[in-house]
This record gives C-alpha cells, sequence and structure tokens, in this order.
C-alpha cells in the first residue's frame, strides 16, 4: 500500500514498503520515517520484550536501507508527518545500504552538483525529484491529450539520418554500414514530409541529439523535444494561437494535480494562465530593449540571454504574463525552410517564458522554387537537400509548426537553475554516465 492511502485505513493493519530516511533510536522508543514515492511516514517501536528482535534489527540498519513494515495505521495529531504513525508488528529489511553514502541526502547543497550527477539514482530520491518527473509526466500526457482531443496524428520519425535538419548544424556522426550519417536533431524535415503527405496535424514527443560543445546551464547533447506542424493555416498567428492553447492546457493539468505540492517543494509561484500571451515584433522588441531596459546588446539579428531575460521582465510588469512572443526575426537568424514576408523578414518567433527561449516556431516556405531559392542564399547546394526539396515537387498545403524542449520548459516551470537538475540522465560534453 503507498503512504498517501494510509490515512483511508485507521485502526487498520496495512503493509507498506520503502526507503529508510531516518532513524531516531532513542531510549525507550524507535522513530523510522519511512519514504516511498508517494510521501512519509513514522514508524513507531516502543523498545519493549515484544519489540525487541524489530528494536535490534533497526538498531544495526543504515539509513537508505529498503524496509518492508506491517502493523496498524493510528491517527496521531502530534505527529508531524500527516498526523498519522504506524505501529509495527513486523518488519522485513529488503536490501541494505552502505553506511557510508557518496552525497548529502538531506541537503544536497552539501554535495558538489557532479558527484550528485555520477549517484544520480541517489539524488532522484529527493522528494522535489519525484514530484518533478511526476509533474513532467503529466505535462507530457497533457500535451498529448490536447493533441489527440484535436485530431493530431502522433508520428515518430527516424534518429539516423543522411543529413541535418539545419544548415551548419552541430550533429553527431556515425558509420552506417559505410555510409556517413549522423543522430537526428530534430524531426523538422520529417514533420513537413507529413504535411506533404497530407497528414494535416502532427506531433512527436522524442529525443534529439545536439553536438554542441556547450557547457552553459541552458543546453544538453541529448534532449527529449516536444514538436508539433499543422497544415492549411494562413499565417504564423495560427501557429502561435495553437502553441499558446496547447501550453496552457498543459499547465493547467499540472497545476490541478500537483500545483500546492510544487509551491511547497519548489517555494515557486505558479505561472498566471489567465492572461493572452503579449506577442511583439523583433523590432519592437530591440527598442523595447533600448528604451526601456537601457540595453543594447551587440548581437543585433538575434537576442543574447540577458535580453530574453528583459523582455520577460517586461511582458510580466506590462502584462502580467511570464511569456511573450517575439515575431519577425531577420532571415539570417533563421533556417531556410522559414517564409518570408513581402519585407524580407521571416514569418517566424521565439516564445520566452521566464527569461529563456522556449521554443522557436514559423510558418514553413512550402512553395518549391521559393524553398530552393532560399537554400540557395544560405549558401547551401540544393543538390545536398534534393530527398528534402521532393517533398515540395508534387503539391504541399501551407504548413507552420514549432518545437519545444521537455527540459528546459521543467526548468523554467520549477525555477531551477540548471538544465542538469531537470533532466532525468543528462549528457552533456564531459558527460556519457550514469
Amino acid at each position: 500500500m503507498k503512504i498517501s492511502e494510509l490515512a483511508q485505513h485507521y485502526n487498520e493493519e496495512v503493509t507498506v514498503q520503502g526507503f529508510i530516511e531516518n532513524i531516531r533510536d532513542l531510549q525507550y522508543v524507535q522513530f523510522v520515517i519511512i519514504r516511498d514515492g508517494s510521501g512519509k511516514l513514522q514508524v513507531t517501536i516502543e523498545k519493549n520484550d515484544d519489540n525487541k528482535e524489530m528494536n535490534e534489527v533497526i538498531s544495526n540498519t543504515s539509513l537508505e536501507s529498503t524496509i518492508k513494515v506491517t502493523g496498524t495505521v493510528l491517527e496521531s495529531p502530534k505527529v508531524k508527518l500527516g498526523g498519522k504513525e504506524l505501529i509495527p508488528t513486523c518488519l522485513d529489511i529488503t536490501s541494505i545500504s552502505l553506511p557510508e553514502l557518496p552525497i548529502d541526502m538531506k541537503n544536497k547543497e552539501n554535495t558538489l552538483r557532479e558527484t550528485r550527477l555520477d549517484y544520480r539514482f541517489l539524488d532522484l530520491r529527493r522528494p522535489e525529484n519525484n514530484l518533478l518527473f511526476k509533474c513532467e509526466t503529466i505535462l507530457e500526457h497533457a500535451m498529448r491529450e490536447y493533441c489527440i482531443n484535436n485530431d493530431f496524428m502522433e508520428i515518430h520519425s527516424p534518429k539516423i539520418s543522411a543529413k541535418a535538419a539545419e544548415s551548419g548544424a552541430e550533429v553527431f556522426k556515425l558509420d552506417y554500414f559505410g555510409q556517413e550519417a549522423c543522430l537526428s536533431q530534430s524531426p523538422q524535415f520529417y514533420k513537413q514530409m507529413a504535411m506533404a503527405a497530407g497528414f494535416d496535424k502532427v506531433f512527436e514527443i522524442g529525443p534529439a541529439f545536439r553536438a554542441e560543445n556547450s557547457h552553459t546551464s541552458y543546453h544538453a547533447t541529448e534532449i527529449n523535444m516536444a514538436d508539433v506542424e499543422i497544415s492549411w493555416i494562413n499565417s504564423v498567428e495560427e501557429v502561435m494561437d495553437m502553441e499558446e492553447a496547447w501550453l496552457k492546457y498543459a499547465f493547467c493539468k499540472v497545476y490541478e494535480k500537483y500545483g500546492e505540492q510544487i509551491k511547497e517543494q519548489f517555494h515557486t509561484e505558479l505561472t498566471n494562465l489567465d492572461v493572452k500571451f503579449p506577442r511583439i515584433t523583433f523590432k519592437e522588441a530591440k527598442q523595447i530593449l533600448k528604451d526601456e531596459c537601457h540595453y543594447v546588446a551587440e548581437k543585433e539579428e538575434d537576442f543574447e540571454r540577458e535580453e530574453e531575460k528583459l523582455l520577460c521582465e517586461y511582458a510580466k510588469k506590462n502584462f502580467d504574463s511570464d511569456f511573450i512572443f517575439v515575431t519577425k526575426f531577420p532571415f539570417s537568424a533563421r533556417p531556410f525552410y522559414h517564409m518570408l514576408d513581402e519585407e524580407g523578414l521571416t514569418n517566424s518567433y521565439d516564445l520566452l517564458y521566464r527569461g529563456v527561449e522556449i521554443t522557436t516556431g514559423a510558418q514553413r516556405e512550402h512553395r518549391y522554387e521559393i524553398l530552393k531559392k532560399q537554400i540557395i542564399e544560405k549558401g547551401i547546394n540544393p543538390e545536398d537537400l534534393e530527398f528534402y526539396l521532393n517533398f515540395f515537387k508534387y503539391g504541399c498545403p501551407p504548413h507552420g509548426g514549432f518545437a519545444i524542449g521537455i527540459a528546459r520548459i521543467m526548468m523554467q516551470m520549477f525555477e531551477i537553475d540548471n538544465i542538469r537538475e531537470a533532466t532525468f540522465i543528462y549528457r552533456g560534453p564531459t558527460r556519457l554516465n550514469p
């Protein structure tokens, strides 16, 4: 039985299992705190002749060992852990932990992050990490649920490709039976192939690989991405509308189930989902940064991290929104497949959330001749992308879409300062284990 279910079984005999988090071995009584994925429980064992065998077992047991306890659940208002305790009739240590733990389980700040990552299986036992990945499960489920409720198809694109999905992309190369191949860094081409196939609306949640030798707090070499693409659109505004509704739906599902626990464990205020995400152009954003934030960046055709942070502060102050869309990026800062408007700007956007870009989306260029021209303008030989260009030779619907990194959005939702903490098992330039 889960610990969270015990309040419905007062004065009944139950059996629970968990990790031993703490032991207080006093003169006349032993208090054992056990933990499972649903909560914590105090097991109270009086020291007497009847309990002598259990007392000896507990006195010789190390923390983080696993235990199975059978006993009676009592309502005890003085007990801080949920106002209940278990009085055992028997117990069994189901596995023994070494007495010296390699990381501090009570305070993660006392252990270097790299050491905690080495022992990630222990680090993940913390209640806040357990909650984090429960919330990620609900988030992904809600993303799927929204898509399925709105007639999307789920696709599973290959992760071994002959070409990179973006020009100049840094990819992991591998030998594929004598041919050079690479790990896919985006399902972008395959999403667009689905549009050409008449699939209308598709989504995918799966891995992507980025061979970027980056050691920032926001990057990883293996990431979990949610990708969406929709056909028969008239403008990029429809893509933004869809993403906003999709995110609000998914966030609401997380908050409905775990909102109070998020506040308790992560001490963060939840995002206000009642307001519409503000939308400004790239040009307007740069002007706001200059006039209101008194910040002028060296980078003129894209944003620096500090600019993303300042724009989110602007959105919070002026619109009470943790999100802000920025549209109309210069073509020089965007891939060849983004559609251009009459001024030569892209029908694209970034979605910023709490200081970080979490999404790039766009209306795609679906017209063969224009797409080929934009490929050449980017300095790419069209013959290198012949398989991709074939998608557009036989008619292709106007379409657009976006991609979002799951760990990055979890990082921002919970106000975690490093993507390593928001990833189940992190992969970076110097980390291949565990």
